[in-house]
């Protein structure tokens, strides 16, 4: 079974695995965060984050390789009548824009070394000049807790990682630490994350 395939399989086992309700720090972000513009919510699975960032005023696109979250997302914007862009694809083969996104949110996506690489570098292209960029991910302190996150170290992230594959932008903030999260059934309890914010230079 392909991780695509497997990802499908998760959410129509288990509906809303990470809640309705956004990555608690990308809403502590949202007085730093353009009011206008475009976004790009990456793996953003059922589009917890994509949405909430429309209904900020932003011009959504939401991608993920699960065909059922992307799916699922599109129900719940529709049904909300907020306008959202679902497109189920592979981010190391997706088609990324030149200097297009004002922000891009990257929440928990997790990917081995060389398609972390081929992604980092999809999302520098695609960012536009003035352009923010919003990272939290799982660090390897984070194995062995109930909170989330994979089990395989290579898809883990540190801090220094994150410092080295942004260097190309402002860096704002990146910290590295405990958590507590409450997202959804899968993302409860201490967790260890980096977290980060950059800006892409006019």
């Amino acid at each position: 079974m392909s991780d695509s395939l497997a990802w499908n399989a998760r959410y129509e086992a288990q509906p809303w695995m990470f809640g309705r309700a956004p990555n608690r720090y990308l809403e502590s972000l949202a007085p730093r965060l353009p009011r206008q513009g475009r976004a790009l919510a990456l793996g953003d699975g059922e589009g917890r984050n994509g949405l909430w960032l429309a209904r900020q005023g932003l011009e959504v696109t939401a991608v993920d390789w699960s065909a059922t979250g992307m799916a699922r997302a599109a129900a719940w914007a529709a049904a909300e009548g907020v306008p959202l862009k679902t497109e189920t694809a592979d981010l190391t083969r997706w088609n990324w824009p030149e200097a297009h996104f004002d922000l891009i949110a990257w929440i928990f996506l997790h990917l081995p070394p060389a398609d972390r690489a081929a992604v980092v570098a999809g999302s520098l292209r695609a960012l536009a000049p003035g352009g923010l960029l919003v990272l939290e991910c799982f660090t390897p302190a984070q194995q062995g807790r109930r909170s989330g996150g994979p089990k395989e170290p290579s898809l883990l992230w540190t801090r220094d990682m994150a410092e080295a594959a942004f260097a190309p932008l402002q860096l704002l903030e990146c910290l590295e630490g405990t958590v507590h999260l409450e997202e959804g059934p899968k993302h409860q309890g201490p967790a260890e994350v980096v977290r980060g914010l950059w800006r892409k230079p006019d």
